[in-house]
C-alpha cells in the first residue's frame, strides 16, 4: 500500500499546504512589529480601533495614533524604525518589502504630531520607493535619519 494513496495522509498533507499558503499571505500583509508603547496608542484598520502593545503586527494600510503623552516606536520587515510622538496620527499607506531582491515600497503621511525615522533596507537600496507626506509637503528619503513635524493644524512645523 502505497503512503500516497492513504485518504489520512492525503487530507493531512492538504491541511499543510493550505496552512501554510494562509500564513504566507498573512506575513505578507504584516509591515511591522511595535517594539515600544508609552501611554495610549491604538491602531486603526478597517474600520476599527484597536490598542497596541508591545509585539503587536501593523499592517500596510494601518492608522497609528497616539494619545497625549504617548509614543510608539514601530520596526517594519525591512528594519525602518518609526517613532511617533505624542498627539500623532501616522498612516502607513503601502508598505512592500521583498526580503530577498530589496525591493518594495514605503509610502506614508504624517497627518499630525512628530515622526522620527532611521531608514531600512528599503531606503538603502532604492530610495526612490521611500516616500513620506505632510498635508503640505512630500519628503524623498536621501538620508538615513530625519524627523518629520506637523502642527495641530496641519501644517508642517519648521
Amino acid at each position: 500500500m502505497s503512503s500516497v494513496s492513504n485518504p489520512a495522509l492525503k487530507y493531512a498533507f492538504a491541511c499543510l499546504c493550505a496552512g501554510l499558503a494562509f500564513a504566507d499571505v498573512h506575513a505578507g500583509d504584516t509591515a511591522g512589529t511595535v517594539k515600544t508603547v508609552k501611554g495610549a496608542v491604538h491602531v486603526e484598520r478597517a474600520g476599527k480601533s484597536t490598542g497596541v502593545a508591545v509585539g503587536s503586527e501593523i499592517q500596510g494600510r494601518d492608522r497609528i495614533v497616539t494619545g497625549a503623552d504617548s509614543s510608539v516606536g514601530i520596526t517594519l520587515r525591512d528594519n525602518t524604525q518609526l517613532s511617533a510622538g505624542a498627539n500623532s496620527v501616522l498612516d502607513l499607506n503601502k508598505f512592500a518589502f521583498d526580503t530577498t531582491t530589496h525591493d518594495g515600497a514605503l509610502d506614508a503621511t504624517v497627518r499630525r504630531g512628530s515622526l522620527a525615522v532611521i531608514s531600512g533596507k528599503l531606503a538603502k537600496a532604492n530610495p526612490d520607493a521611500v516616500r513620506f507626506n505632510t498635508p503640505t509637503s512630500t519628503l524623498g528619503v536621501r538620508g538615513t535619519e530625519f524627523i518629520i513635524e506637523v502642527g495641530d493644524n496641519g501644517e508642517d512645523a519648521r
